[in-house]
């Protein structure tokens, strides 16, 4: 099932219900993408203003960041459902004989390795997100700082619940090199993450305390 074509209530429905899919990875991705499109909406209430203009180049640049990140990001809500199935398809192989139990521990740690996949790219695209909503809280149209306050949050509440579906899969990887450079990369994305988010809301906080 393509969510992307159907209407956000089958999405959210099947979310909250017994199925396995969506899970926290697609909602986390889902998330951000949400996210994003209150940072685009300050972007693009700041561009085409005359009183603007000085900032508009580069506006203009953070705004194309974020619309491919808002893109990647409902791509990977969609990747991170069929990864699932992945895992479960190796989990549900048949293990009655040794060489079963063999092939299915090898399609389990496979497939664990490429559900790591969606989540990880997510952290790293909201990374990427926030970096760009930290410089336009700077430039925005000031009318619009609480929009790029919301995007702020929703974003870092996005890269938690990606690194929550990274450490969950990471808790059943065998292969402790794969484990430490996953990890790593994954602590490095959320300590600028973390950055970003905090520098942004102090930002949005004190000048709207000026308002």
């Amino acid at each position: 099932m393509n969510y992307l074509e159907r209407p956000l209530r089958t999405y959210l429905e099947d979310a909250a219900s017994g199925r396995p899919t969506p899970g926290g990875g697609s909602v986390s991705a889902l998330a951000g993408a949400l996210g994003v499109t209150m940072a685009e909406m300050a972007a693009n209430f700041t561009l085409g203003r005359e009183q603007f203009r000085d900032v508009a180049p580069e506006v203009m640049e953070l705004a194309s960041v974020l619309t491919g990140a808002r893109s990647e990001l409902l791509d990977l809500m969609e990747k991170d459902i069929a990864a699932y199935g992945q895992v479960a398809s190796a989990y549900g192989r048949p293990r009655a004989t040794e060489e079963e139990k063999a092939a299915r521990a090898r399609a389990v740690q496979e497939a664990l390795v490429v559900a790591l996949e969606a989540p990880l790219a997510a952290m790293r695209v909201v990374a990427g997100a926030l970096a760009a909503t930290r410089r336009l809280v700077e430039a925005a149209n000031p009318n619009l700082l609480s929009d790029v306050g919301v995007a702020a949050e929703l974003l870092w509440g996005a890269l938690r619940g990606a690194r929550l579906n990274v450490d969950v899969n990471l808790a059943h990887l065998r292969d402790e090199g794969l484990v430490r450079r996953f990890r790593t990369e994954a602590d490095a994305l959320e300590a600028e993450a973390r950055t970003a988010r905090a520098e942004t809301v102090e930002i949005v906080s004190r000048k709207l305390q000026r308002t």
